[in-house]
């Protein structure tokens, strides 16, 4: 008997009947559209298989009803940052859309927008010759407090939400089953709600009656156009968790109001752009980081409650509806890791479901760069059609040596296309870094992508090979029809006086267990590696401090992840030294010099921790140059990188051999 029959019940929003409680909450569609603000064939594939793999309702990432206001020259030009509903040309694709997606049992919400404000990074539309954006009141920018909005005048006000007529109509034309009011994260919405960022002092100001009067006008529009019975969704924070911001008291009463002016479900988070983890919450994030958000909601209104934030665990999932904490569950990028995530929990397949892991590079990163919205482990996302795994024409040998990330997924992908593979990991399991990685509590999604390929593995019948050494010989003794080498990376260590005494461990030996941290640890690296072990040994009770030779620490990490880390390494209490070099070990600690004062300081230490960084592994690829018949290499072996290069790239090659 499967136990998650909560989520498969079927729900009700207004008069709109859903067949599950499984809702794919909004992401960006950045790079899924024309640059006219027409939505791609490739848009309408990736919501399609969603609805395929059996989610109750989609919402989609925000459309925007007017352009005129912030964006006016770009209009001129044929450009439009996001999706636009501003005329009756969107309606033929999103037609298509909508009916593709019907098709499959689901239903679809469009997400609508009344715009950026603070939020709008100023430089894309410096780019065009425009020096400011615009907002309810003057206000910093959100990417350069130097950049201060200019406050709209209440008959620009008035123009947007008429603006949500014509949106209206065209989102009842184009066949979707409901509106989501995208009212959270600091957009414009959400600052006129909010006193932090609404200072003005015309009917759109003041009391709450005023900064809620904007989203009120909005909803009442959208009901006399598209029908009293049309439903309409409305997201927002319930805490801002910022100084000055929204707090639960005021959003609670918001809430009664959304019910009292026909809103029929809300969609409930945290936090905005001034704390992105929130919003955005990283692998750091205790899984339903935002629950006790919708539980609070939920005990003032009668209207059903929408639950997000990090909830792509089905027993989680199950968890808050059977406990009435909320009456559906979104996810946005267990869905982008998965498509197939409802109908695997609603089968038992459990095991099968491929996890995101928090890491925002092939989302969210992406989408913030102009590229198209994807994922880090399924690289097909976004890009359904071209990157469907279909069986090779001819079966070949495959040989894959090392059994990390890269060398798990090439495997996968060749025996998915029905490759004979064999696998050789030269360690007792396979994993890699992942094994490592997964060590600290606070990476546990690690261990369950690495649970992940290890079952897929075993259940398409691949042969591996663990704790052997592939040597040249054996490789030219097999002659497979294609080699593939992911022998991946070891750890820098550096030419340092006293680098060899007992004192010193590496990040990976320490996280493995095979070494012991003291008391008092310093740690060379403020890189990734290095700021996750910190806080790792910080949370054992452990003095930390990270010695690191740039200006600044994890500069290559996604800006909510960052976030968040610089907010670990805080509340544990980990000192950090920038632009500091280690350059001696003693017994009895380190010495190290600033780059600019230059001068020598002695840090105590029972223990110092080598975390500089990550080498290729090339050994065997030198070896085997001219002397295979395909030879292919993948993973940190080419050069040390994030999961998402070590996925796609392994994808890229074995998805066409």
């Amino acid at each position: 008997m499967n136990r998650m029959q909560k989520l498969f019940q079927p729900g009700r929003i207004g008069k709109l009947s859903i067949r599950n409680r499984i809702v794919m909450a909004p992401m960006g569609l950045i790079g899924l559209t024309e640059p006219d603000g027409r939505i791609l064939q490739r848009a309408i594939d990736y919501y399609t298989e969603r609805a395929k793999g059996g989610v109750g309702l989609i919402v989609t990432g925000l459309f925007l009803p007017i352009l005129d206001i912030e964006s006016g020259p770009l209009k001129k030009l044929g450009i439009s940052l996001i999706p636009r509903v501003d005329s009756p040309d969107v309606i033929p694709l999103l037609r298509e859309l909508t009916d593709s997606v019907h098709r499959y049992g689901a239903k679809i919400a469009i997400q609508l927008t009344a715009g950026f404000g603070r939020v709008l990074n100023p430089h894309l539309l410096a780019l065009i010759g425009i020096d400011t954006t615009v907002g309810p009141s003057a206000m910093p920018n959100v990417w350069d407090l130097k950049v201060i909005t200019r406050e709209l005048t209440t008959e620009e006000v008035e123009a947007i939400v008429r603006s949500f007529i014509t949106a209206a109509e065209i989102v009842k034309a184009a066949g979707f089953d409901a509106v989501e009011l995208h009212g959270h994260e600091g957009y414009l919405m959400d600052q006129f709600t909010t006193s932090l960022w609404n200072k003005r002092k015309d009917k759109y100001g003041g009391d709450l009656d005023g900064r809620l009067r904007f989203s009120l006008e909005i909803i009442r529009n959208i009901k006399e156009i598209a029908g009293k019975d049309f439903p309409v969704i409305y997201r927002y924070a319930i805490n801002h968790y910022i100084e000055g911001g929204r707090g639960v008291e005021e959003s609670l009463e918001i809430a009664r109001r959304l019910e009292k002016a026909g809103v029929d479900a809300l969609h409930v988070d945290a936090g905005c752009y001034d704390d992105w983890y929130w919003p955005h919450p990283p692998i750091y994030q205790p899984p339903g980081c935002m629950v006790d958000m919708a539980e609070k909601a939920k005990r003032v209104v009668g209207i059903p409650v929408i639950a997000v934030g990090k909830l792509g665990y089905p027993e989680l999932a199950e968890r808050i509806l059977r406990e009435e904490k909320a009456d559906f569950v979104a996810m946005g990028r267990s869905l982008l890791a998965d498509p197939e995530w409802p109908l695997k929990v609603k089968e038992g397949r459990l095991e099968d479901i491929r996890p995101c892991i928090g890491c925002h590079d092939g989302c969210l990163a992406r989408v913030i760069s102009g590229a198209a919205i994807s994922c880090a482990i399924n690289p097909a996302t976004g890009n359904e059609k071209e990157f469907t795994v279909t069986l090779a024409e001819k079966p070949k040998s495959v040989l894959v040596v090392g059994g990390g990330i890269a060398g798990m997924e090439a495997a996968m992908v060749a025996a998915l296309r029905g490759h004979g593979v064999t696998l050789y990991e030269k360690r007792d399991r396979l994993g890699g870094h992942l094994i490592e990685g997964s060590v600290p509590a606070f990476k546990s999604d690690i261990k369950l992508l690495n649970d992940y390929y290890t079952t897929q593995l075993g259940k398409l019948g691949i042969k591996i090979e663990l704790r052997k050494e592939v040597t040249p010989e054996l490789v030219q003794k097999m002659k497979p029809d294609v080699a593939i080498i992911a022998t991946g990376s070891t750890m820098i260590v550096p030419e340092i006086p006293g680098i060899e005494k007992s004192i010193v461990v590496s990040a990976i030996d320490l996280l493995l267990g095979r070494k012991k941290a003291g008391e008092r640890v310093v740690i060379a690296g403020g890189g990734l590696i290095g700021c996750e072990t910190a806080i790792y040994l910080a949370q054992q009770g452990k003095r930390v401090t990270i010695v690191e030779m740039l200006e600044e620490i994890i500069p290559d990490v996604f800006e909510a992840n960052k976030q968040y880390l610089f907010k670990m390494l805080a509340e544990n209490g980990v000192n950090v030294l920038t632009n500091t070099n280690l350059v001696r070990v003693k017994d009895d600690g380190a010495v190290v010099i600033n780059q600019f004062r230059r001068y020598e300081a002695k840090l105590p230490a029972d223990t110092i921790v080598i975390a500089m960084g990550l080498k290729p592994e090339r050994g065997l690829v030198k070896a085997l140059e001219g002397k295979v018949k395909e030879l292919h290499t993948i993973g940190d072996c080419e050069g040390p990188g994030r999961i998402m290069d070590a996925v796609w790239g392994a994808f890229n090659i074995t998805r066409t051999l």
